[in-house]
């Protein structure tokens, strides 16, 4: 499916997108001869940013509950827009694979057990997204990149100590000069340096 833009007029009433696209996931559809009655019910959802929306969405049939599978949307969100269309989306089952892989564990937690190869990678990629995100780095640390990045001083590092201040993190060079600011850094591929330590001597 592609973009689905509208003006603000057309969301119903909503006023974010987390609002409209919850409300557009939870609908009933009436049995038919060929068609049992069924229905979707959005058990919990996110937006962060206003950039990727995912929810755990559950299936119903003929009022029963059924497997609870992933939906994930692009968003683009600007209620300023010049031409009035603040709010486009473009929807995604997990059995798809979207390359947008930063579901929330809440969400993750929901979905039931599946076979499909795709959807089974989404999730692989979501649990590594959060391994990162939960490393613990300590103030102090040497971490290595896995290439080295350029900053706007025009020097490359791949080698950088960490200092927290507070909930920011700073980066140094591994001699301690400089200030650097690197930004997703928990998503970025890097290993903590094992730095060996020296006993300090001590005279009797």
């Amino acid at each position: 499916m592609g973009w689905l833009s509208m003006p603000l007029a057309s969301m119903g009433g909503h006023k974010s997108p987390k609002q409209y696209l919850d409300a557009q996931f939870t609908y009933e559809r009436a049995g038919t001869e060929e068609q049992p009655a069924h229905a979707y019910r959005v058990l919990e959802s996110a937006c962060p940013g206003n950039r990727v929306y995912y929810a755990a969405i559950q299936r119903h049939e003929d009022g029963e509950p059924r497997e609870v599978s992933a939906i994930v949307c692009l968003v683009r969100w600007n209620p300023k827009a010049a031409d009035g269309f603040v709010f486009a989306y473009k929807d995604m089952s997990e059995s798809m694979g979207p390359n947008q892989a930063d579901c929330p564990l809440r969400i993750l937690e929901l979905l039931s057990s599946t076979n499909d190869p795709v959807a089974l990678d989404w999730r692989r990629r979501c649990f590594a997204t959060l391994r990162r995100r939960q490393r613990h780095v300590p103030d102090g640390t040497l971490i290595r990149f896995s290439q080295p990045i350029a900053f706007s001083d025009n020097s490359r590092h791949q080698v950088m100590r960490v200092s927290r201040e507070g909930r920011r993190i700073v980066l140094s060079t591994s001699d301690g000069r400089g200030r650097y600011r690197v930004s997703d850094l928990l998503d970025r591929k890097f290993e903590i340096v094992r730095e060996r330590k020296i006993a300090p001597t001590i005279f009797t």
